[in-house]
């Protein structure tokens, strides 16, 4: 790909993509916003498959567990969303991470992503979106090195340049995967978390108003959030951060109604939480700021019925 190539796939898309989504729906409840968010966006975002990622916290027993879990509730939405369609091309992911940056986790969404994306090309890339550990995503390069030419990811992972660590939930998972994605020749979109993208949140009396009552899947997504913020802090003022949704935004972004960002060089994320900023790899795009009352306008209008 010549660099002319390289920077034009990193500005945002014009027109109608191809795009898979990499995802571990079932460790929070900002996932299933994203799902949907993008299965309603019919006219811009072709969805070609949705991975199941690992993961491991108190919603999961293991990374294997949590991969499980989070096909099932992408299955669930699915339904919900009455996209029995996309069924077929929902693929379980890894069932650990990355054991090392040279060896790849094996799995069908991996062979999936890889013969999807041997279809594409530089000029017209495939848009790869991972909102879970990258696992899956690095897998398939570390086999298949020759994919990075015919994709674009965006990732969201990691925090904000300015914030004090990076130890953010889906980069800390897989360290080793987020450094292959990073150090490989693949067009990368970084939405980082605290001190961006964690600006966009919502409250009770939000999801009450504009989702509840207005169709099966906006009534789930707003009773699940609900339900998972008052486990922590019921008769308590609250919002809960959506994050996620704003990597599927970023496939939207005419004249960054949604989003700002600029080209940097891409940092390295380290074993110790940190970025190694003097690390001269590739460029990359860098979102910094997010226009919450416009996305989340732009949300809600498109997952209610």
């Amino acid at each position: 790909m010549t660099e002319k190539q390289y920077l034009k796939n990193l500005d945002i898309p014009s027109g109608a993509v191809d795009v898979v989504l990499d995802t571990d729906a079932y460790n929070e409840i900002d996932d299933q916003f994203a799902i949907s968010y993008m299965i309603r966006y019919t006219e811009r975002l072709n969805v070609k498959a949705i991975y199941a990622a690992p993961f491991y916290n108190s919603h999961s027993s293991s990374p294997e567990d949590g991969m499980e879990k989070s096909y099932d509730e992408i299955i669930k939405l699915l339904s919900l969303a009455g996209r029995e369609d996309l069924v077929p091309v929902t693929f379980k992911g890894a069932r650990g991470y990355l054991k090392d940056e040279n060896t790849a986790e094996e799995s069908p969404a991996v062979d999936d992503l890889i013969r999807r994306a041997r279809d594409y090309s530089p000029e017209a890339p495939l848009y790869v979106l991972a909102i879970g550990a990258i696992t899956n995503v690095a897998s398939a390069i570390i086999k298949a090195p020759d994919i990075c030419e015919n994709i674009v990811v965006v990732f969201l992972g990691g925090h904000a340049i300015h914030y004090h660590h990076t130890a953010e939930f889906n980069m800390m998972q897989d360290i080793a995967a987020a450094r292959v994605v990073y150090a490989s020749p693949a067009p990368l979109v970084q939405l980082p978390c605290m001190g961006v993208v964690s600006a966009f949140t919502v409250s009770a009396p939000e999801l009450e108003y504009w989702l509840m009552g207005k169709g099966a899947l906006s009534e789930y997504l707003a009773q699940n959030t609900i339900n998972e913020a008052e486990t922590y802090a019921k008769g308590r003022v609250w919002t809960r951060v959506i994050w996620d949704v704003t990597t599927v935004a970023w496939l939207v972004n005419d004249n960054g109604r949604f989003l700002e960002s600029r080209i940097i060089d891409a940092p390295m994320p380290l074993y110790n939480n940190t970025y190694d900023l003097s690390y001269k790899g590739k460029k990359m795009r860098y979102v910094y700021n997010v226009h919450r009352d416009s996305l989340m306008r732009d949300l809600f209008e498109r997952i209610k019925d």
